[in-house]
């Protein structure tokens, strides 16, 4: 009845199942950002080669967690500045044609909205409860569709999508496939390479446990080059210089760009970023020593478990069964005017969970334990 980690609380005797909201922080990660906290009170022992090592540690993690190159990974501070990179910087034309799903999260749909006043129709296409399917894609990708625009599982309905499936239909009509990561990335697998996906946009802060402003994007080379731009940062410049004339930071000037041949020249100025980066470094690399196989094996128990105990009057709305289902479960009473007092009421019992869309959201992960399902599982029977 334990949790898969032992890395994470103590959560002062309350049960957090929000984790698609907000992810804690692994005692590794605590730790982490005591250290940079450190590095400021005391700059001196602020190295130039922190400057470096920092996101290159967290590039190397990430690579790792998507099964990439680092080289294709762009550290950013959320999931919109991965799709606004995209939107701002890709040549599209007027008449072009970007799909998205009504309902989608906002994060998957509004960076593309400006590209309306040149001319680019964002097309939001109807599915029922967000069920989108590589035939639904098969029958909307019109001849001016460019790109797709999805979330791997929706935040607002709980359904995870067929990647190879939606992709392989994006591509068969010439169509670019974009995903949104953030609702299943750390408590799902995935290899970016394998898959037939054009770019990734994350957010840190849910699933993969960071604070909150971390995010990261994947690029694959046919994106990388035919992305234009120009995002020159100072200190990346200088970096640059440094290890190339193999000189101190601070004894070099640069002022011409360099050839962008990597995603790093994406990236989120200050990179360094010691509070979030390298506290993020630590969450990511505890998801990678126990395995994102095994993670999401102990992930689906779980939601196993609260599916399979949720009271009669609790109708489960979120796909029962994987691989649609997620790690996310929206439920609903009978009544649903009655959602927003069972929300209450729970977190006046100690169980954190959500209210999306009218619904009660449990999102489950690692640091949560069968005893903390059958505590939630308790509660709403006696509510109920």
């Amino acid at each position: 009845m334990s949790a898969l980690s032992s890395e994470f609380g103590p959560f002062d005797g309350r049960v957090w199942m929000n984790c698609a909201h907000q992810g804690p922080l692994p005692v590794g990660a605590r730790r982490a950002a005591l250290e940079a906290i450190e590095l400021k009170r005391t700059p001196a022992r602020l190295k130039d080669a922190l400057f470096a090592e920092v996101p290159a540690r967290l590039r190397a993690a990430l690579g790792r967690l998507t099964s990439a190159p680092p080289e294709q990974i762009a550290l950013t501070n959320s999931t919109s500045y991965g799709f606004n990179l995209l939107a701002q910087g890709l040549p599209w034309q007027a008449g072009d044609e970007i799909v998205c799903v009504e309902g989608d999260f906002p994060a998957t749909v509004v960076p593309w909205k400006p590209l309306e006043r040149r001319g680019v129709e964002v097309r939001l296409i109807a599915v029922p409860d967000a069920r989108l399917t590589a035939e639904i894609l098969a029958a909307e990708i019109s001849p001016r569709t460019r790109a797709v625009c999805a979330s791997w599982v929706y935040s607002f309905f709980g359904n995870a999508i067929d990647l190879e499936a939606c992709g392989r239909a994006c591509h068969e009509r010439d169509a670019l496939f974009f995903l949104n990561g953030s609702q299943a990335l750390g408590a799902r697998a995935i290899d970016v390479t394998k898959l037939p996906i054009d770019a990734l946009s994350c957010c840190g802060f849910k699933w993969l446990c960071g604070p909150y402003a971390t995010g990261f994007a994947w690029l694959s080379p046919r994106i990388l080059e035919r992305l234009d731009f120009p995002n020159p940062h100072w200190l990346r410049l200088q970096l640059k210089a440094a290890a190339d004339e193999a000189v101190e930071l601070d004894r070099a000037l640069a002022y011409d760009l360099p050839t962008e041949t990597a995603a790093d020249a994406y990236d989120v100025f200050c990179a360094a970023n010691f509070l979030n980066f390298m506290t993020w470094t630590e969450s990511v690399e505890h998801l990678l020593e126990l395995g994102l196989p095994r993670i999401e094996e102990h992930d689906q128990r779980l939601v196993e478990r609260l599916v399979a105990g949720l009271p009669e009057t609790i109708a489960v709305q979120s796909p029962r069964e994987p691989p649609a289902r997620s790690t996310l479960v929206l439920a609903s009473h009978a009544d649903r005017e009655r959602n927003p007092a069972l929300a209450r009421e729970l977190q006046a019992r100690g169980v954190d969970i959500a209210l999306r869309d009218g619904k009660l959201r449990f999102s489950p992960h690692l640091y949560n334990s069968p005893a903390d399902v059958d505590r939630v599982l308790e509660a709403l029977h006696e509510l109920v």
